[in-house]
Order: C-alpha cells, then structure tokens, then sequence
C-alpha cells in the first residue's frame, strides 16, 4: 500500500481535485455558515447606523475580482436598501462603474423600485487619481466629484444637498480589491476622523489576499471587515437571517444565495487539499522509519 501511494500517478490527484469543485457546483451543495465575531460586527455596524443615514460606496473592484466581491457588493447594497439608508456609489478603479451598475441594477431597480435615484441613491461612478481622489474627497467631496454618471450637475441633484466632505456621511464602505482600495480608504480618510467627535464608520470587503494586510487595522480603525468569500457567505446568512425576521417564509433569490453556493466547491477542495498533505506527511515520515527513500 505504501509503495502504491509513493508512486501514484499525481493525474489522479488532479482528477480528484478537479471532482473536489465540480460535483458540488453540479449538485448545488450547499453548508451552513455560522457567522464569526467579525462578520457579524460589520452587520451590526451597518445595521445599527440611525435611519436615514448617508453611506458612501466604493466598489474599487474589477471583473476579475468579482467571483470573489461580487457577492458582497450585492448583500452590502442590500442591507442598505433594507435599512433606507441613502447610498452615493463612487469608485477609484477604471473598471468600476460596471460593478456599480450591475449592482444596481441586481439589488435597487429589480426589488426596490420605488427608490428613486437622485433621491435614494446616486452613482457619481469613477475618479482618477488614488489617493489623491481621496484626500480631495476629505476637503472638497462636491468638487471631487462634480457630476454623475449621467452628467447631471451634483447641485441639482437632491440626496446632495448638505454633502460637503467624507466626514458628512456615516458609514464609509470598500469593497476592495488592491490598490487604491480598502487600506488607503484607512490610511488617508478614515484614520485622521478616528479622533473626532463623530468619526466616520468604516466597513471593508476584500479578497483572500488582501485580508491579512487589513486585520492590523481592526477593530481600532476599521469598524467591520467581511473577508473573502468565505466571510461574504457569513455577513450574505445575517442579511438573509433579517429579511427572514421580517418576512417569515418568503423565498430567498438565488442572487441572494451566491456566496453561500460558492463556498461549496471551496469548502470540499479544502478539505481534499488537507487530507492529501496530511496523507503525504505519513507517507514521509512511515519511509523514513523503514529506511526508505522520501
């Protein structure tokens, strides 16, 4: 047995892996999520902002990350929806105004039509300049900013009236990909408010990679974090948990479900890929006690 797992063609381990992802996207496996401290910290966070409040989103993200992001952006906009917070889309990335749109288009105009926009919500799409952008935004946010992407004047539009600077919205939330994105939001906005009477609440999605870079930062200066898709899929449950409180029974979409669904493929390829360093470390170590080759 020992000699056939030593020499086992390495074709199967790649079939097995290729099986780990496929069959539980064909069979729509699905798991319980059981949502962490943190995650449901960024629930809370938003969730318990005073109603009405203005939230400002930055979806510096591209369609390469949306596997990843794009399930939060939606269950995000969604809970601000639900709470009837007013939602100013912004972006810092080329690619943005897309995931904006599509989100929009998802979440506000499929199942909240009565929003309205100039009113409810705005998309004032995307701005060069990084950190710059950001800075300008701290001071001057009508002037960073000075239309949508309609190319309405944003001193004709009505949900504008009273936004001067980052500091006249509650929440801040990112959903990031890299650079410029959730760690420069932390840096250049929200780091210099954390000592002021009301500081601006800061929530941020980002990819697998990026969370690590993000921790040191909570919860000290940031209020939230949702990290990957696995932590999509735990703040997607809380948001599905309050839609459920308020309407008991009614059938949860399945745009509504995408985080959840695929952290199945995730989960099982995990867990075949422990078991199999796992099953080579006890390979290793039994040739090395019979005086065996590694």
């Amino acid at each position: 047995m020992l000699r056939f797992l030593q020499t086992l063609d390495r074709r199967w381990i790649f079939l097995a892996m290729g099986l780990a992802v496929a069959l539980p996207i064909l069979f729509e496996a699905r798991f319980p999520e059981k949502p962490t401290a943190v995650a449901e910290r960024a629930f809370n966070t938003i969730n318990n902002l005073p109603d009405g409040s203005r939230v400002l989103l930055s979806f510096d993200f591209d369609p390469a990350s949306e596997p990843e992001l794009g399930p939060m952006a939606t269950s995000l906009v969604r809970h601000c929806a639900l709470r009837g917070y007013s939602m100013y889309f912004i972006t810092l990335w080329p690619f943005g105004p897309q995931m904006i749109a599509d989100k929009i288009r998802e979440v506000l105009k499929e199942d909240f039509p009565h929003l309205v926009e100039g009113v409810d919500w705005v998309n004032l799409g995307f701005q060069a300049g990084n950190e710059a952008v950001m800075q300008q935004a701290k001071s001057d946010f009508l002037r960073t900013f000075p239309r949508d992407v309609r190319g309405i004047s944003v001193t004709q539009i009505p949900m504008m009236s009273g936004i001067r600077t980052t500091r006249d919205f509650a929440c801040l939330i990112a959903v990031s990909a890299g650079y410029p994105g959730g760690k420069e939001w932390v840096q250049y906005v929200v780091t210099p408010e954390r000592g002021s009477a009301t500081p601006l609440k800061a929530v941020v999605g980002c990819t697998g990679v990026q969370t690590p870079q993000l921790f040191p930062y909570y919860p000290g200066q940031l209020d939230g974090l949702i990290g990957a898709i696995k932590g999509a899929a735990e703040y997607e449950t809380l948001v599905n948990d309050k839609v459920e409180k308020l309407n008991p029974g009614a059938p949860i979409p399945p745009k509504y479900q995408e985080a959840v669904r695929r952290m199945g493929p995730q989960l099982v390829a995990h867990v075949l890929m422990v078991s199999l360093i796992i099953l080579g470390n006890v390979i290793y170590f039994t040739s090395r006690r019979r005086g065996g080759g590694a």
